[in-house]
């Protein structure tokens, strides 16, 4: 995973981290492993060099700030000096980014804040996100927050997403009203853009013809976006390759219901980690509330 740099120089970065020039001459950060894991922002690749995150072809950074917010192309700097954080066990490749505002950034949201992001790659590839928002403001403010992982899957129609069944969502399509998911496992047959609500720590998408399931797990954020934009919306984005809805996925946690309010000088934490594991559930032989259960 990683992030430009806002100047040329080179700081002491941690082991399995290195800079590299990326797209239009930016500096990034890709962090590898001794297994062959790697992962970079918009990449997340496994020992067999096998791309695990989705990015369109006509990726574009545009797009409105009530849908995206503006942290996700901004110019991050890597920390030298971040807080402790317990979460720094050996043989993990890890890099700490900061975003604070600028004056442009101030315009468009009139707050002054602290974004660290703490970037980990475990040694089995598992990839984990902790961002640490702080309040460097006289006054309140209030915010929602969502990770936009874009999983690559074989064929969105033969995947199932389980851990969100029987719950409460609140659903784009239809003016944000809410409803409650009545099937065993959200399959996918057209467009899709929901909230689900009150979410468990872990949710598992089942890809049965590459036998993968993603598990997400998370910890602050409680609701989790479902989103695939199918045919019809696919060819009407510029920035999404027609065909391409057929093999990605968003299933990301996000704090959106109820928005996130800081007080100066508090601190709001989320974290997501992302794990690709092997499944035979396409035979039949794996049940994949197991995988939920025994990937703590």
């Amino acid at each position: 995973m990683a992030s430009s740099t806002s100047d040329h120089r080179r700081p002491l970065l941690p082991q399995g981290a290195e800079i590299t020039t990326g797209v239009n001459g930016l500096d990034k950060v890709i962090l590898r492993d001794i297994h062959g894991f790697s992962a970079e922002v918009t990449s997340w690749k496994n020992e067999y060099r096998e791309e695990l995150l989705f990015v369109s072809n006509k990726f574009s950074n545009h797009g409105s700030l009530e849908a995206h917010g503006f942290a996700r192309n901004r110019f991050w700097s890597i920390d030298d000096n971040p807080p402790p954080l317990s979460t720094n066990p050996p043989n993990k490749s890890y890099i700490d980014l900061i975003l604070k505002p600028s004056e442009d950034d101030l315009k468009i949201w009139p707050h002054s804040f602290e974004f660290r992001l703490r970037v980990i790659l475990g040694p089995g590839g598992d990839l984990m996100l902790i961002s640490r928002i702080r309040n460097t403001d006289t006054k309140p403010f209030t915010f929602t927050f969502a990770y936009h992982t874009y999983f690559s899957v074989s064929d969105v129609s033969e995947v199932r997403v389980e851990g969100l069944e029987t719950l409460d969502y609140l659903d784009n399509l239809q003016n944000k009203e809410r409803f409650t998911e009545q099937g065993d496992a959200i399959i996918f047959e057209g467009e899709v853009d929901k909230i689900y609500l009150s979410t468990p720590t872990k949710i598992a998408i089942i890809d049965h013809e590459r036998k993968r399931t993603f598990v997400i797990r998370k910890d602050g954020l409680p609701d989790a976006v479902v989103w695939n934009p199918w045919d019809k919306k696919a060819k009407a984005m510029t920035d999404f390759g027609d065909e391409q809805y057929k093999h990605m996925l968003c299933v990301e946690a996000a704090a959106i219901e109820k928005p996130v309010t800081l007080k100066p000088g508090e601190e709001w934490r989320g974290r997501q980690e992302i794990s690709a594991v092997p499944s035979s559930y396409c035979s039949g032989q794996l049940d994949p509330r197991k995988v939920l259960l025994s990937s703590s």
